[in-house]
């Protein structure tokens, strides 16, 4: 099963994790991203090549302001 196809379940609530719009904030910035997000809880799942990818590029050109 790839990546895209697995179904990722929320740790606190046991269901599973739904599309949805959130806003991830660095600081004082907001940026709507579309993660997986429980719809019972609120928890956000961010996936790994996108903490290390793409955030860490946004973060290290906000610190460079």
């Amino acid at each position: 099963m790839s990546e895209q196809e697995q179904v990722w379940m929320c740790d606190n609530c046991n269901i599973p994790l739904l599309p949805d719009k959130v806003d991830v904030a660095y600081m004082g910035n907001a940026f709507p991203v579309e993660l997986l997000k429980c719809p019972n809880c609120g928890l956000v799942f961010i996936p790994e090549e996108l903490a290390l990818g793409k955030m860490v590029e946004v973060e290290e050109q906000l610190e460079d302001k």
